[in-house]
């Protein structure tokens, strides 16, 4: 009796446990659904403004058209141009490769940082963080702490998520979080030089009067209003749900299919997202044919939540896991945006004097579960191990850049905006210091020259400085020095910190020294995410990996 009477108990506890966790996270996950929601009116159409009838000069006469196309979280190994491609390579991405093939190919390119808001800065305006204050990654009201609640609950085999709440209190609201209206863009610098500036897709640079994309230098902005590719459940597309993750939890709960033109009211797009900012770009295209433009087309994809189009899904075929099959149709999806803007280009007879350069704001991301997408390489997005910061860059300009040009020297985010401002002839801001370098020397043989004697990292207590081939890591949280030769070790498999700790204590003082007089950062971090560096989200953590905190 008394057996009978122990089992009962504890199957009451386990199902009143069992209870409470469902109804926890039933609550936190309704918070979320239930915050910031957009009223969302159907398709309408975007009244493109329209060029001239005819040109002024015939196109090799005008300064070049720009178009900067930019993919969210591509891990290197996606593209097949560096050998790899998704799936080991069954899903393979032949327009990327065109242009990468067809100009310069920077092979060793780094993102600004390794999330998304903070690179996107450093793209616009040639800037680090030490001087514009922009340093951390905005995300929705409510988002850190339910992610963290979330974490802790989900994986308690994971260093437990810590979540600041006074820092939370004292964060301004989302889209108020943004790049200062005082910083110039490489949008305002085209501009001022005759460029008619359109924006389509992603921002994450804060909206309104002072930050949004009108306000920084863009004529015309067709905006990412929210952040599904299609509405959930839509038939037209094919889903995977990460259960493991927190952020993808609060991302289905949260986000809409949803855009909006020059701060107008949201609307749903008329197709699978990614095709519709092609559509979109090659209107713009159309419209600009007889004036100089500079396009920023900024994908979502391959972002999370990952959602493809169904016909993408059909086309990869028969791949395994789901959500690497579902990844995978996202990754031709975005390759099919770029081969459509090159054929555009050729059919407006534009291609020869238009620049198209093509990066991702970051490495791939651990928390989708796939571990290849990085690979050869060590980390995710939200580290700074080289696969989270390691990135494609390509830069095609026919009338000025050889096809096959390789670039072998370190460059980064912050030269895109000094680079293309030098091509368009556009003057640099007076007054301002500009960190990034022009390119175009090296992208068209002119010279061989490092354009940087360091480049560097931060994010919160996390540090990184690159100087030749060296590269050095510090954080707090681990407390940590990893120090890597990556000549010998690219992949960073041999962490040399104890065998010289001379020349850690002299790349230290380098990190010192670049933030010396350093811009505050404008907002606080609320969060600090771990992130284990060599296993993805979806396997378990054990003892003894290795892993960071990321502030965010």
């Amino acid at each position: 009796m008394l057996k009978k009477i122990l089992i009962g108990v504890l199957a009451l506890a386990v199902v009143i446990g069992a209870v409470a966790w469902f109804n926890r996270h039933a609550i936190i996950l309704f918070m979320a659904a239930n915050t910031g929601k957009l009223e969302v009116a159907p398709n309408q159409p975007i009244a493109w403004a329209q060029g001239p009838a005819q040109a002024a000069a015939p196109v090799a006469q005008r300064p070049p058209n720009i178009i900067f196309i930019l993919a969210d979280d591509l891990g290197m190994n996606d593209i097949s141009t560096f050998g790899g491609g998704v799936a080991g390579g069954r899903v393979r991405t032949p327009n990327i490769d065109r242009l990468a093939a067809e100009g310069a190919l920077f092979e060793q390119a780094y993102a600004g940082t390794a999330t998304c808001a903070p690179s996107r800065a450093m793209l616009m305006t040639g800037r680090y963080p030490s001087r514009t204050g922009f340093e951390f990654t905005p995300t929705p009201e409510g988002m850190g702490r339910i992610v963290s609640m979330l974490g802790n609950d989900t994986r308690p085999d994971m260093p437990r998520t810590i979540f600041d709440a006074r820092a939370a209190r004292a964060t301004p609201r989302f889209d108020e979080q943004g790049l200062p209206g005082s910083e110039v863009t490489i949008a305002e610098m085209l501009r001022a030089a005759g460029y008619h500036t359109v924006h389509i897709g992603k921002w994450h640079l804060g909206s309104g009067p002072e930050f949004g994309p009108n306000a920084q230098g863009f004529d015309e902005s067709l905006l990412m209003a929210s952040g599904l590719h299609l509405p959930a459940g839509d038939p037209r597309g094919v889903e995977a749900r990460l259960d493991f993750d927190p952020i993808d939890r609060f991302l289905w709960a949260r986000m809409q299919f949803a855009a909006s033109f020059n701060e107008g009211p949201a609307f749903e797009p008329a197709a699978y997202l990614a095709d519709y900012w092609t559509d979109e770009s090659l209107r713009v295209i159309e419209a600009n044919r007889n004036r100089p433009f500079f396009l920023y087309l900024a994908h979502w994809g391959v972002h999370t939540p990952l959602q493809a189009a169904r016909a993408d899904y059909e086309a990869v075929g028969d791949i395994t896991p789901h959500r690497l099959r579902v990844y995978a149709a996202m990754v031709r999806a975005l390759d099919r945006s770029v081969g459509r803007i090159l054929d555009k280009l050729e059919e407006e007879g534009l291609s020869d004097n238009t620049i198209v350069v093509f990066s991702s704001d970051n490495g791939g991301a651990g928390y989708i579960g796939l571990p290849d997408v990085n690979a050869p390489y060590r980390g995710w997005k939200a580290t700074f191990f080289e696969g989270g910061i390691r990135v494609p860059m390509f830069m095609r300009w026919p009338a000025r850049i050889a096809a096959g040009r390789r670039i072998a020297a370190p460059v980064a985010h912050i030269d895109v905006a000094p680079t293309l401002a030098a091509a368009a002839g556009a003057r640099l801001p007076e007054g301002v210091a500009i960190d990034g370098a022009d390119l175009l020397p090296l992208a068209t043989g002119e010279s061989e020259a490092a354009p940087h004697e360091a480049l560097f990292w931060r994010s919160g207590h996390y540090r990184v400085v690159r100087q030749g081939d060296w590269k050095l890591q510090v954080s707090d949280r681990p407390e940590r020095a990893w120090l890597y030769n990556l000549a010998d070790d690219p992949t960073e498999e041999t962490n040399l910190a104890e065998r010289y700790p001379e020349r850690v204590g002299a790349m230290r003082a380098l990190i010192e020294r670049h933030q010396q007089g350093a811009r505050a950062p404008l907002y606080p971090y609320s969060v600090e995410l771990p992130v284990a560096v060599d296993h993805t989200l979806a396997e378990p953590f054990e003892e003894g990996q290795e892993y960071i905190y990321w502030p965010n």
